[in-house]
């Protein structure tokens, strides 16, 4: 009824609204509650674009695309951001667009946030970019034996630390396979080792078989070219993104059915620019392991640029380690062959 005052407004009242403080009704402008907070509704419209369209964010410029979807997961960042003043906008509006992006967020990544682990295995391996800079292997190799894992594979071995690493793992893993800075210590006897050619002039790369008690298992080893974020040049991508095509055409090429890839990507599961690799692996996170699994970097991981994927077998958990002497996390996985 017009005139009719409210407990908040009734003079002398306790609950009376305190300065500046806006109804879920009219404004001091007049508008409604779905006329106003637009430019709150538009930015979040535009967070829900790239998360759907981010495929068709071109890497012509400083490979702004591949950058986007290295840190995608993070782009839903921007929804509670954008709540706070849609709630101090009173704006249904600005609430029915934040949907949006949390929507098609859900759709993305929902299923990472779920527990898929479990089930049976016969194998676990671990991988780790145990960083040429690590002052403390003994504890490094503390962390990735309390795995017990059947196989360890390593890279950015230096020259340097190579003799400790085959000193401390030689008596849990008898069988090791080196080429370059990348290394596969094993339980299983290794056969047909071999460096793998991913195109950067030197061998960051290796295919080795391990012989296993469920038969031969293909097991790939690679280290791919750095990436980095600079003002002037962007997203400098150019060198990794070959090398996936290398790496790519030798997975595309191998003749044994059961295939596991691990190594340091300097890239995710949602960059285009690894789909050479991609397309053919599934990836032990995605398929077994509950979170984003982030590794890298160590202080405070962001992105799962450290891969176990594979091919012909089945993931059946996934996680990551401690944090070593290393700048990345070490991670894990079990596998049924």
């Amino acid at each position: 009824m017009a005139g009719t005052e409210t407990g908040a407004d009734r003079p002398g009242s306790r609950w009376r609204r305190l300065p500046g403080t806006r109804r879920w009704g009219r404004d001091a402008k007049g508008r409604n509650t779905w006329r106003r907070g637009w430019i709150v509704a538009v930015l979040a419209l535009g967070v829900a674009c790239l998360l759907a369209f981010h495929a068709s964010v071109p890497n012509t410029f400083g490979n702004f695309g591949s950058l986007l979807e290295t840190f995608l997961p993070w782009v839903g960042v921007a929804v509670p951001v954008l709540l706070v003043p849609a709630l101090l906008r009173r704006s249904a509006t600005a609430l029915v667009a934040l949907l949006v992006p949390t929507l098609l967020w859900v759709n993305l990544f929902g299923a990472l946030l779920t527990d898929k682990s479990g089930g049976p295995y016969d194998f676990t391996v671990v991988q780790h970019n145990v960083w040429a800079y690590n002052k403390d292997i003994p504890q490094t190799v503390r962390v990735l034996e309390a795995a017990h894992a059947d196989v360890i594979s390593l890279v950015e071995v230096s020259a340097t630390e190579l003799p400790v690493f085959e000193r401390d793992l030689a008596a849990q893993y008898p069988y090791r396979a080196v080429e370059g800075t990348v290394g596969l210590w094993s339980k299983d006897p290794l056969t047909g080792t071999e460096p793998v050619d991913i195109k950067i002039g030197w061998v960051r790369a290796l295919r080795t078989t391990v012989v296993t008690p469920e038969g031969d298992v293909a097991v790939y080893v690679a280290h791919l070219p750095s990436v980095r974020v600079q003002f002037d040049n962007g997203f400098t991508a150019n060198q990794r993104d070959a090398s996936a095509n290398a790496l790519g055409l030798a997975l595309a090429q191998e003749k044994l059915s059961k295939v596991i890839l691990m190594g340091d990507l300097n890239g995710t599961m949602n960059d285009r620019s690894l789909a050479p690799v991609t397309s053919q692996m599934r990836s032990a996170q995605g398929s077994a392991g509950s979170g984003f699994g982030f590794s890298y970097p160590a202080q405070f991981p962001m992105a799962r640029i450290d891969q176990i994927m594979t091919r012909g077998v089945t993931p059946t958990d996934a996680w990551t380690l401690p944090r070593t002497g290393s700048d990345h996390l070490p991670i894990a996985a079990h596998i049924e062959l």
